[in-house]
């Protein structure tokens, strides 16, 4: 159920947060990195002692440090990992597309977004499966979001959330 509150100043009108939000997204984690030997394996050694699993992962590399972009299968669980390392993180909202059932998933799913007028920021893979099925997914950042939850899911995209990962 999405959290809202009324506001005597503003004469009843529901106001929704953003983790009250009705639309499927997961939080990706932002993490910023000194570039140095062995840094990666620490941060990837922090989630695979838990039973946190890193899903999705990719590297953006600048001379002196990285920037990991990571979802965990758990976010709360995620969080408290990077928050307990006093890692230096932020985060963002990420759509997980399955990938259709096609021969060219890539270019269906850019199309759509062309359609809808949606820059597509970034992406990448998912490491696992997703869903019961075990489906193919895509992570991807885009710059309207709300948009493209509707774009997508009209045109009969599928999109996971994050109880489809700890599933």
């Amino acid at each position: 159920m999405p959290s809202s509150f009324e506001d005597e100043n503003e004469g009843g009108i529901e106001i929704r947060t953003a983790r009250g939000r009705d639309w499927p997204s997961v939080r990706q984690f932002n993490v910023f990195l000194a570039n140095r030997m062995g840094a990666m394996l620490d941060l990837v050694r922090r989630f695979e002692t838990t039973d946190v699993r890193v899903v999705s992962l990719t590297v953006v590399e600048t001379a002196d440090c990285a920037i990991i972009r990571l979802v965990p299968s758990d976010y709360e669980r995620g969080f408290e990992v990077l928050t307990q390392a006093k890692l230096p993180f932020t985060e963002s909202d990420l759509l997980l597309v399955k990938l259709p059932d096609n021969d060219q998933p890539l270019l269906t799913i850019t199309k759509a977004l062309l359609g809808g007028e949606i820059n597509l920021s970034y992406a990448y893979p998912l490491l696992i499966g997703v869903g019961p099925m075990g489906n193919t997914a895509l992570a991807i950042h885009v710059d309207q979001f709300e948009t493209a939850v509707t774009t997508l899911q009209n045109q009969g995209f599928t999109l996971f959330t994050e109880t489809d990962l700890r599933d």
